[in-house]
């Protein structure tokens, strides 16, 4: 078995002990006087080398330590003594009650403190004299004080430990909660980039193949005008974007996002970018005039008719896609149907990124969506369909 590597303090407590003992030795300075009959000479350094030997161990097997030190201390006591052995004694208590187990660490004061009061009892029921307290009193000094000293710094470690772990915790939480800032921001950044720019770039890689595929000037000035006016409009929305992502944390004031009053001028838009393809637009607002509803909710109705008629304008066939906005109990419901199947002529290429944008935004507020195939009257069409939930606290006042 190999056995632990000693401390290098521990070497250090040991040569310094030896050292002094020796000196003290060397002198003839011993802990009792030479009427006690007891022997001294080299004898007396038995148990200071033996001391030394347990100081080297002191960290890294305490309890053996411990017990090693107790017999030598005993030993001491039949020779004339040398100040040192039960000084480091002293110290291997301490050592015990710092780097022992936990439950040493509780019983040692316990311990060593019916030892000190068992000794002083003792010895005044032998003595009978008032000073035999003061071998209790050394008894404490080389047992129960070194037992609590080293219980008060073991349990400042282990606060000192706690507080540091705690803080480990603490910041490891901290830099998690950052990162899913991080990437709840992005997630947001790419949702806005995606809804503001992608139906102007599918209105223009439409109407350019257009452009592109048929020989005939009226319809490729047509489809150059469109161009031209999602080019500038899309052109217009990125500098939004980029001003807002600039200017962000410097300004109180948030940028205006877009509201339902924008609808309109949405479905006007796509009606001119879908003219080409056979495509008609219907925008039924069943809202009641004036009706405020909570931004969040704003934003997110807008950005899923937007989204929509962005596909629509990609993958519908020809017909008519409606608009539908239908207020219900703390809802509000948004539906957008388009003719489902293949269509002649060009066709802008899609990621599926709107569908999952659409998506985490119902989620976010805790609303209802759906999108796919169904049937209406016959025909085949696409539903998007979400419900977004208003509760009363939520509702702005109307101005």
């Amino acid at each position: 078995m190999r056995l632990p590597r000693t401390h290098r303090d521990d070497v250090l407590i040991a040569a310094a002990g030896l050292a002094c003992g020796l000196v003290l030795w060397s002198f003839g300075l011993h802990t009792q006087g030479p009427g006690t009959g007891l022997p001294g000479g080299p004898v007396v350094l038995v148990p200071l080398l033996a001391l030394t030997a347990v100081a080297l161990v002191r960290r890294t097997m305490p309890r053996t330590a411990l017990l090693a030190g107790t017999a030598a201390v005993v030993a001491d006591q039949f020779t004339r003594g040398n100040l040192m052995t039960v000084v480091m004694f002293a110290d291997i208590v301490y050592a015990a009650v710092v780097y022992g187990t936990p439950a040493s660490a509780r019983r040692i004061p316990v311990t060593t403190g019916l030892i000190t009061v068992a000794v002083t009892l003792g010895f005044l029921a032998w003595y009978r004299r008032p000073e035999a307290l003061l071998i209790g009193v050394v008894t404490a000094l080389l047992t129960f004080f070194p037992a609590i000293t080293g219980a008060v710094v073991r349990n400042h470690r282990e606060a000192a430990d706690t507080a540091r772990l705690r803080a480990e915790q603490t910041a490891l939480l901290a830099e998690m909660d950052r990162r899913q800032a991080v990437i709840a921001e992005r997630a947001r950044m790419a949702r806005e980039l995606h809804d503001m720019v992608a139906n102007h770039l599918s209105a223009i890689a439409i109407h350019s193949t257009a452009a592109l595929s048929l020989d005939d000037p009226d319809t490729s000035r047509d489809a150059l005008g469109v161009i031209r006016e999602n080019s500038v409009e899309g052109l217009a929305e990125m500098r939004r974007l980029i001003g807002l992502l600039r200017d962000s944390g410097e300004h109180d004031e948030p940028a205006a996002a877009p509201t339902l009053d924008g609808l309109d001028a949405l479905v006007r838009q796509a009606r001119t970018s879908g003219a080409g393809s056979g495509l008609t637009f219907r925008l039924a607002d069943d809202r009641a005039p004036d009706t405020a509803l909570p931004a969040p909710v704003e934003l997110a109705a807008y950005r899923i008719v937007q989204e929509s008629l962005t596909n629509a304008l990609k993958h519908a066939a020809s017909g008519e896609v409606a608009v539908t906005l239908r207020p219900a109990d703390h809802a509000l419901t948004v539906e957008v149907t388009s003719p489902y199947g293949s269509r002649p002529g060009p066709r802008a290429p899609g990621s599926g990124a709107g569908l999952v944008g659409m998506r985490e935004r119902i989620a976010l507020l805790g609303g209802v969506f759906e999108a796919g195939p169904a049937e209406e009257r016959g025909a085949r069409i696409w539903r998007v369909r979400a419900e977004l939930p208003v509760t009363e606290d939520d509702k702005e006042p109307s101005a």
